[in-house]
């Protein structure tokens, strides 16, 4: 089979756009964290995420979408920084492949390709995504002065949640919110992903119903488990603050296409990913868990929004009902 790669056209996309700008200094922060080696896997990624939907595309539209390029962006951040080359460019084909173009490509995809590439190398290739981190460089120029961070030893340091889990140690708050700690390249920085969610809330691109729900779920069940005595729950807000539920509430579990439609449908939706994140995080082998509390959540979106549309209806008949009743009466 010959590829041609004449006449490739981008479909622009102002919405996911506006994701990458979010995206950007969330980006510039991950490179003077961890070195210039993130912007290598970002590009590379990127490559092998447009090359993969372009295959698809390449006799009908041509049109390569902006998505894809959100898609592998979002991917990359997921990552550690020393995460191999080819494990990338497997996971960003796989996500891109069977977690969008065998459903139909952009618009008909159930679950976010991001993360089911992730999850596919998470399974498949658990070292580098869970013990292979890297220690965040030192210095005025930091990660600009390197290609990679030195890596660090997996047992003693770690990223927060890990040692957590291990120890019941907290790392100091102005770490955690700055983001100079050991973890996945783009989740370390609370502070940057909280500016990103307020441009995306002001710019209507991304659902606040969901972002609040997922945070407000996760600190209901983090609360409640924390005040019965369970160990291996963290106080909320530390909890809130590590382990990527803040990137996973901000970027992922807002995916218009996998999440629910409806206003009250996003608002369970959200409460459910927190809850189950709590759940894998305490009780599970995971110390994240928002990875797979997105995917269970992708899996009921639509019975959520059937349900909400139901329920809807429902009412509206006996609304109609009582209305007619009452004329009648």
């Amino acid at each position: 089979m010959k590829l041609s790669f004449k006449n490739i056209q981008f479909m622009k996309q102002a919405m996911m756009r506006k994701v990458i700008y979010s995206l950007i200094p969330i980006i510039i922060a991950s490179i003077y964290f961890f070195g210039w080696r993130v912007l290598a896997l970002l590009a590379v990624t990127s490559f092998f995420g447009s090359l993969t939907e372009w295959v698809f595309v390449r006799r009908t539209t041509k049109k390569i979408t902006e998505a894809v390029w959100v898609t592998s962006v979002l991917f990359t951040l997921t990552l550690p920084p020393s995460t191999p080359y080819w494990i990338a460019i497997i996971g960003i084909i796989f996500g891109v492949l069977f977690g969008k173009m065998v459903f139909g490509g952009f618009g008909k995809n159930p679950f976010n390709p991001a993360l089911v590439g992730r999850a596919f190398i998470y399974v498949n290739f658990p070292k580098f995504l869970t013990v292979e981190w890297t220690q965040p460089v030192d210095g005025v120029l930091g990660g600009f002065t390197k290609y990679l961070g030195t890596p660090i030893d997996a047992v003693t340091q770690s990223t927060p949640m890990l040692i957590y889990r291990a120890s019941g140690e907290t790392f100091e708050w102005s770490k955690i919110v700055l983001g100079n700690i050991a973890g996945s390249i783009g989740e370390t920085s609370a502070i940057l992903i909280l500016l990103a969610a307020i441009y995306l809330i002001y710019t209507k691109t991304a659902s606040k119903e969901t972002m609040f729900s997922v945070v407000g779920g996760f600190l209901l069940m983090s609360g409640v488990l924390y005040a019965l005595g369970f160990e291996q729950i963290p106080n909320p807000i530390y909890g809130l603050f590590t382990g990527g539920i803040l990137f996973g509430a901000v970027f992922m579990a807002t995916d218009p296409i996998s999440s629910p439609k409806t206003k009250e449908g996003r608002i369970i939706y959200g409460i459910l990913i927190g809850i189950i994140t709590v759940i894998i995080r305490g009780f599970a082998l995971f110390a994240g868990g928002i990875m797979f509390a997105i995917l269970i959540g992708n899996t009921f979106a639509p019975i959520i929004d059937e349900a909400v549309k139901e329920i809807k209806k429902s009412k509206k008949a006996k609304k109609e009902k009582l209305e007619k009743e009452v004329s009648h009466g």
